[in-house]
């Protein structure tokens, strides 16, 4: 299999295990989504909504809010627990929303999956003129050993190899995005920890036995971790990049 189709596999992995995606992911600190956009936009859309992490803090009364999401596994679990939200197949470089429409647009833990040059062109063309473009990353604080010693074991995501390496690059009509970050601690069980390592796309497509393998390692770090309570602390450090649609 060429790297091209590996990654294109494990982008669209995730609806094998939407459970364990909606059990295991964390949601995103309220300080941090409040910088993605404005307060007063009233159409949003979330891009890549998967089971409606972001989704779910991105409601407010009188919101018109799409979730837009190739994977109908992941949709109908986002559906279920948010019947208000408006579900939509689609892609970030295929939005099935009509020009000019949405006040912002939202990307959380996706964009490092799409095609760049075609994605900011549709966001441009589905975005108010003065709309936002907000993407979003929870990224484990790897500066804490055992969190290090977590990425040994099920590897780096292709969402912390890309923000360790910069981040977006957006172009015209956008520019450079404002880029700030937000610390916060996630507490979690030990089968929450397994749930999120179980929803990562190269455990998701590995082996049985590489899984399996994967996993017991999680759980023998887990249990050195754990509070008396078995209660886990995982540091993160969310990255927030906003940026202006200036067409029109």
């Amino acid at each position: 299999m060429s790297e091209q189709d590996s990654r294109k596999e494990r982008a669209t992995s995730f609806g094998a295990q939407a459970s364990a995606y909606s059990a295991g992911r964390p949601g995103y600190p309220a300080r941090a989504v409040a910088r993605l956009l404005a307060p007063d936009a009233m159409v949003v859309a979330d891009v890549g909504a998967g089971t409606g992490k972001l989704t779910a803090s991105l409601l407010q009364p009188g919101r018109t809010l799409y979730a837009v999401e190739p994977d109908a596994a992941m949709l109908d679990t986002l559906s279920v627990q948010l019947p208000s939200v408006h579900g939509l197949i689609g892609t970030a470089e295929q939005i099935p929303l009509a020009d000019k429409v949405c006040d912002a647009l939202t990307f959380g833990q996706s964009w490092h999956w799409v095609d760049p040059l075609v994605a900011v062109a549709e966001a441009a063309r589905v975005l108010r003129p003065g709309g936002t473009l907000g993407l979003i990353w929870n990224i484990r604080d790897e500066t804490v050993p055992w969190v290090a010693r977590l990425t040994e074991i099920i590897a780096a995501s292709e969402a912390e190899v890309f923000v360790a390496q910069g981040g977006p690059t957006l172009g015209l009509p956008f520019g450079v995005p404002r880029h700030e970050t937000f610390d916060w601690d996630r507490r979690l069980d030990v089968e929450q920890l397994l749930a999120m390592v179980n929803s990562r796309s190269q455990i998701i497509t590995a082996t049985e036995s590489e899984r399996a393998d994967i996993l017991d390692r999680v759980r023998r770090l887990a249990a050195e971790v754990a509070d008396s309570d078995g209660t886990i602390v995982l540091p993160y450090r969310t990255h927030v990049f906003q940026a202006i649609n200036s067409d029109g």
